[in-house]
């Protein structure tokens, strides 16, 4: 997966119950960010920073999605433990993960294991990658990725 290529389609149950399907979600801009689990730290605030920003990209024609493999039952709950208010995707067969390069080898105190790694993507109205953070760093994440929305536009 690259910049300026189409976006790899993929269909996941989301948290408000329906299939997400990346192909019927055109016609504004798309940010998908992939974590690691809901309610650990980074996965919090990284959650909280979009949420606090929600309302930024949602006039600027733009939606955001969380994709993690945690099932719905747990993202329903950090859903309202937050008020997050956008959908977080259930990815536990690793659809997306793998197609998007967010599942791979990571590596903590020297051990290496296999994880999500986490990835955020910018996807235009036409379903083409505009933008890639890979190893995403939390701090500041989202209004790096609110700001590369504002500069396309």
């Amino acid at each position: 997966m690259k910049e300026k290529e189409l976006a790899p389609n993929f269909k996941i149950t989301s948290s408000n119950n329906n299939e997400f399907e990346l192909k019927k979600n055109k016609n504004k801009f798309l940010v998908i960010y992939f974590y690691p689990k809901d309610n650990t730290p980074g996965c919090t605030n990284e959650a909280k920073d979009f949420s606090k920003l929600y309302r930024k990209f949602k006039k600027l024609n733009c939606e955001i999605v969380g994709i993690s493999k945690d099932n719905i039952e747990s993202h329903k709950k950090f859903i309202s433990k937050f008020k997050i208010p956008f959908q977080l995707l259930s990815d536990e067969k690793m659809i997306a993960l793998k197609k998007y390069g967010a599942w791979g080898e990571k590596s903590m105190y020297g051990k290496k294991f296999m994880g999500i790694k986490r990835t955020t993507a910018l996807i235009n109205q036409k379903g083409k990658i505009i933008k890639i953070w890979n190893n995403v760093k939390v701090k500041d994440h989202a209004a790096e990725v609110l700001n590369a929305v504002k500069e396309i536009i």
